[in-house]
């Protein structure tokens, strides 16, 4: 374990992502996700249990996009999945957080292998203008799975999230908040896809919805 310093800075985003996932209940009952903030082009920090609540800024490792450890340590069970986020930052150089989390709702359309739907304005809003896509399962950080989430998210380009199948979600964006908000955004989609199933099924928006609501929020900004 090397003795350079952790960025304070990116653990407390980390750990600050962390406690809004808990604040928003989209969490399952085991409270299991892991999540990591870019440092450069090389290194990353990542939260180094898979049990995140109550997180502090000190359980939290620095590594790079090889899975070498550079500074603190990284239980079992995290050190698995380190391949994965490095995937996301080579494959996505705007990505500067992510995170995976077993939500309950999002997770159940992982289950069927069934990929959720862009119904919600809400998504539209948050740049994921397209259904969330579903990756083969494959064990747990295994280069199976990371090969499978590299294939989708080339065939992809524009998702901001993926299914993993058998297995949770997995969000990225460019800070470890906005993840966390994706996260947020994408549980709460799933969850009124089962609500809507029951009044007959959720309906598709109309054509154009992408640049009406892109126009919108444009007017604001200016």
């Amino acid at each position: 374990m090397s003795q350079r310093p952790i960025s304070s800075e990116a653990a407390e985003q980390v750990v600050a992502a962390a406690r809004h996932l808990f604040d928003a209940a989209v969490m399952s009952h085991a409270g299991h996700a892991n999540l990591s903030a870019r440092l450069d082009e090389e290194r990353f920090v990542l939260s180094a249990t898979g049990m995140v609540r109550n997180l502090a800024p000190d359980q939290v490792a620095t590594v790079n996009l090889d899975g070498k450890v550079l500074a603190g340590e990284l239980g079992s069970e995290n050190a698995e999945i380190v391949a994965m986020h490095a995937t996301v930052y080579r494959l996505r150089p705007a990505v500067g957080g992510i995170i995976h989390t077993h939500s309950p709702a999002a997770t159940a359309f992982a289950l069927a292998h069934r990929e959720l739907p862009c119904r919600v304005e809400t998504l539209l809003r948050f740049g994921q203008a397209e259904s969330v896509p579903v990756v083969p399962w494959g064990p747990r950080g295994s280069e199976v799975s990371v090969r499978g989430i590299a294939a989708v998210l080339e065939e992809r380009p524009g998702t901001l999230a993926v299914l993993l199948a058998n297995h949770g979600l997995l969000a990225f964006a460019a800070s470890p908040m906005g993840a966390a908000r994706l996260v947020v955004a994408i549980e709460e989609a799933a969850e009124a896809e089962f609500a809507a199933a029951v009044l007959g099924g959720a309906v598709d928006f109309p054509e154009g919805a992408l640049v009406a609501v892109r126009e919108s929020m444009a007017r604001v900004r200016q």
